[in-house]
């Protein structure tokens, strides 16, 4: 047994991955201790995790990010905006995130200091000093890997210089430019997809691997709706969802999949991703058209084996939960790394990007209609699912842990 530490920045597209690499390393015997925002205490606990929550000064609500962070919503998506996220939302907290990790390895003797890719102050940690006097540390990719050049000068400049100060606040100074350094400086770089949804590309440093997507966290005891037969009636399935994320604003992409397929031969399924989601399309549409069905929560693992097309904003999970079924993809989003992710999908051949997170009907009802009447975005999502069932991401981690205490 090895005593780990897992550290997420407060998140749930970051803590959700890291709560399932905490739930299999306590499953193989491991004594795990989960740092991240106080609203996941209660998941990890439940994965047999011990909870320490982050410093108030880190620690934030992802569900009302226009509230913790009120410039943001003023700015526009794109360069401007990620240039605030890796200030403010990722920088900012990095003297607290590396206290609190310092804090707790005076108490907990772990081998292993396990994080996801935008948990900044975990680099500290890794620069302070080598190897052999500190636990490894392994990043995970959750997002996808920061391109070698293309960044704006938003990014490039005043957040660097931003994070360049707070690195020397904690006695460190950075390497190289912020998102580079989150890939190179760590001990291990995971990153959770395979070769075929990734650029190629020469620049990346030995220590990153490809180790595909992680499991879906068990679906648990989920009561099937009434309609689920519906799913095996012969209709073509389409399913859309905003995420769990950026899904604030229905207006974006769900209700108007659902409007534009209303009078199709398909069975569009809505899965809003929150609570009251169902309720909320109904007054936003005021009648459901009747070929749709709508859920606040349903297992992406139960519901995508039954779907033909994945109509979503492009979170980095979702789209690897639909290409790990072998599902093609329609992705339309504008926001954090969603434009990385829907090029990937574009580039990959596995569907097509709608270049925006507000379609107009024109253009969404001819995204559908193309994936679904050209087979080639089938085959490439299920040469992708061929890909990712080589590659299991629990088990080079678990080897990383096993290396270390050996």
């Amino acid at each position: 047994m090895s005593e780990i530490i897992i550290a997420a920045t407060p998140a749930n597209g970051h803590v959700a991955p890291l709560l399932t690499v905490a739930a299999d390393l306590v499953r193989r015997g491991h004594e795990v201790t989960f740092l991240t925002g106080t609203r996941f205490k209660e998941r990890a606990e439940a994965v047999g995790a011990y909870f320490t929550a982050l410093p108030e000064e880190a620690d934030y609500d992802d569900r009302r990010m226009d509230l913790e962070f009120p410039e943001r919503g003023q700015l526009p998506p794109g360069p401007v905006q990620l240039g605030f996220d890796v200030k403010h939302v990722f920088g900012d907290p990095v003297p607290a995130q590396y206290e609190a990790l310092r804090r707790l390895l005076a108490d907990v003797p772990a081998t292993a200091v396990i994080t996801d890719n935008l948990f900044l102050g975990a680099l500290p940690l890794s620069l302070a000093s080598g190897p052999d006097t500190r636990p490894i540390t392994v990043s995970v990719g959750v997002s996808p890997p920061p391109p070698a050049t293309g960044w704006g000068p938003e990014v490039h400049v005043d957040a660097q210089q931003h994070l360049e100060k707070l690195f020397e606040s904690v006695g460190v100074s950075l390497p190289e430019f912020v998102l580079t350094s989150l890939i190179t400086v760590p001990d291990h770089y995971l990153q959770l997809t395979v070769p075929g949804f990734e650029f190629p590309r020469d620049d990346l440093p030995s220590s990153f691997r490809f180790v595909g997507p992680l499991p879906s966290a068990p679906a648990g005891a989920f009561e099937r709706p009434s309609w689920w037969k519906d799913l095996s009636d012969g209709r073509p399935v389409v399913v859309t969802t905003q995420g769990t994320f950026a899904n604030v604003d229905l207006e974006e992409l769900v209700v108007p999949t659902l409007r534009v397929l209303a009078d199709s031969d398909l069975l569009v399924v809505a899965a809003t991703a929150r609570p009251g989601g169902v309720e909320d399309v109904r007054n936003l549409m005021g009648t459901v058209p009747g070929n749709a069905r709508v859920a606040d929560f349903i297992p992406f693992d139960l519901l995508l084996p039954h779907a033909d097309l994945l109509v979503t904003n492009g979170g980095y999970g979702g789209v690897h939960t639909a290409l790990r079924h072998g599902v093609p993809l329609v992705v339309g989003g504008v926001t954090e790394d969603k434009p990385l992710i829907a090029a990937r999908v574009e580039w990959s051949g596995t569907g097509v990007n709608l270049a925006t997170a507000r379609p107009d009907d024109a253009a969404l009802r001819s995204a559908v209609n193309t994936v679904l009447s050209t087979p080639s975005y089938r085959a490439r999502a299920r040469e992708l699912r061929e890909e990712i069932a080589g590659f299991d991401a629990l088990e080079s981690i678990a080897e990383l842990v096993a290396a270390r205490r050996g």
